[in-house]
C-alpha cells in the first residue's frame, strides 16, 4: 500500500525538485499526485514500497536539516550585510507595484463594505 512521504502544498518548486532528485539518486520508488485544477486535491510524493519508508524518511529528514541550515545562513548573511527585505525597501524598489497593490486592497474593501456603509 502506498504511503505519503512529502506533502507538496506551498512547497517552492526548487525544493520539490531537490526532493525528487534525492529520491531518484537513492533508488526510492515514488509517484506524485498533483493539486488538481482547483487545488483541492493533495499534491504529494507517495512511496510505492512500504519497505523503503524508513530509508526515505531518513533521507528526507537529513535533507530538511541541511536546507534549514542553508536558509538560516542566507538570512544571517543578508541581515549582517544590511539587506533584509522590509516594506520600505519593497516600496523603494518598485513603488508602482506597491501602490497598485495598495489600490487593489482599497478597491476590494470599498466594494465589500459599500452596501453596509450606505445610509440611504
Amino acid at each position: 500500500m502506498s504511503k505519503i512521504l512529502f506533502k507538496l502544498r506551498d512547497v517552492p518548486a526548487e525544493e520539490a525538485q531537490e526532493v525528487r532528485e534525492l529520491l531518484e539518486r537513492n533508488d526510492i520508488e515514488y509517484y506524485e499526485t498533483l493539486g488538481g485544477n482547483w487545488g483541492i486535491s493533495l499534491p504529494a510524493l507517495w512511496l510505492k514500497k512500504e519497505a523503503q519508508r524508513h530509508r526515505a524518511r531518513e533521507l528526507l529528514d537529513t535533507y530538511q536539516r541541511d536546507r534549514e541550515g542553508r536558509a538560516r545562513e542566507e538570512y544571517e548573511r543578508t541581515r549582517l550585510s544590511g539587506e533584509p527585505s522590509t516594506r520600505w525597501t519593497n516600496f523603494a524598489e518598485s513603488p508602482f507595484r506597491f501602490i497598485a497593490h495598495l489600490g487593489l486592497i482599497v478597491l476590494v474593501l470599498f466594494l465589500s463594505l459599500r452596501f453596509f456603509l450606505s445610509f440611504q
